[in-house]
């Protein structure tokens, strides 16, 4: 198997140790730790190494599936990764994956099987479905889709996200669905899981709740699927981890109303200023859901690169350039970082766009 280097990944090595800002950061910012019970016991592995039966049973339960259709995973990217080996067996296998997107949803299927990419289009980067319908082929596997998108922030519609699964169910397929963004939406979709056993979910707590540090996600679906998955987790993590599983609990539990209540409010009051921002230096985005958008590159700069690589230089704030999604005219903004962060970054990168 070889797999294409992960561009924003190698972006962000080269640069946000040192910088002042992350402006790039694709999550909420992240919650204290003296917010939750922190004491698993035993620090041992995760007993079955899929999970706490009853937790599990407790989360598919969201999904209207049951304990043996969902297991815990080392965050999302985990979840997407096992849910690719177990769909995708060869080089004949093929899977259709909408683009733009977080590079690890294509390049993980085209290091195993065939990938066809259904482009977006800017301005409103708005889903084609009859694209998505030309390009399944009898071997096809997988539709891919990661909804609210990054890095546009765009939010599919219900009927747009029911059309694919009528897709992937006429086509003996599945429609695999990151959903990692999926609660910041004031009125979330129903997870695809939830659609029939042609649909699978993934996401994790890692941006809705603010804590990426749990590295704890899950993929939920078909029985086979996801027994086919643990047996490939034999072989990556293992199980998840304790202290992610017992901050999980809490998480979704008595903390979960609040913690979505102040991380949405959160995002809108961002998106809110960051909006502000784009309209004041002429540039243009499409209004996001989640904390990304995909913002227009300012005049006099070749494209995304140059422009994300003037930022960090002579301001020491990071953005993620468009090019590593295939959209060179273009810049990722995240705006889940702190408020007072936020703010400083923005003007700084307002210093850029005037010079």
């Amino acid at each position: 198997m070889q797999i294409t280097p992960f561009g924003l990944e190698r972006w962000f090595d080269e640069y946000e140790h040192e910088a002042d800002i992350m402006l790039a950061e694709s999550g909420i910012r992240s919650l204290p730790a003296d917010r939750f019970d922190t004491d698993p016991g035993d620090v041992g592995y995760v007993i079955p190494t899929d999970g706490d039966p009853e937790f599990r049973e407790s989360v598919a339960s969201r999904y209207g599936r049951d304990a043996d259709e969902i297991a815990f995973t080392v965050g999302t990217q985990e979840a997407n990764f096992l849910a690719f080996l177990s769909l995708l067996e060869d080089d004949d296998s093929h899977a259709v994956v909408v683009t733009p997107t977080y590079q690890a949803l294509h390049a993980v299927p085209e290091a195993i099987g065939d990938v066809t990419r259904v482009s977006l289009e800017p301005p409103t980067w708005e889903l084609d479905v009859d694209a998505v319908a030309e390009a399944i082929r009898p071997e096809t596997e997988v539709i891919v889709l990661n909804n609210p998108n990054n890095p546009t922030g765009r939010y599919h519609a219900q009927e747009t996200v029911q059309a694919l699964y009528d897709l992937a169910e006429d086509n003996d397929a599945y429609l695999l669905c990151d959903e990692v963004y999926r609660l910041l939406a004031d009125d979330p979709l129903p997870p695809v899981a939830s659609l029939g056993p042609h649909g699978l979910s993934t996401t994790s707590l890692t941006k809705a709740y603010g804590l990426a540090g749990t590295r704890f996600g899950w993929l939920v679906g078909d029985s086979d699927v996801i027994e086919d998955a643990c047996v490939w987790k034999d072989y990556t993590t293992i199980s998840p981890s304790i202290f992610g599983q017992h901050i999980a609990k809490q998480a979704l539990g008595e903390q979960e109303a609040a913690i979505l209540e102040e991380n949405r409010a959160l995002a809108a009051d961002h998106r809110e200023r960051v909006r502000t921002f784009v309209a004041d230096h002429g540039l243009e985005w499409y209004d996001p859901v989640g904390v990304n958008g995909f913002v227009t590159v300012p005049d006099g700069f070749e494209n995304g690169t140059e422009f994300c690589r003037t930022v960090v230089e002579e301001e020491s704030v990071v953005l993620a350039p468009g090019d590593l999604f295939g959209f060179s005219g273009y810049f990722r903004i995240g705006f889940g970082l702190p408020t007072d962060e936020l703010e400083d970054g923005l003007e700084r990168v307002g210093r850029v766009i005037a010079d």
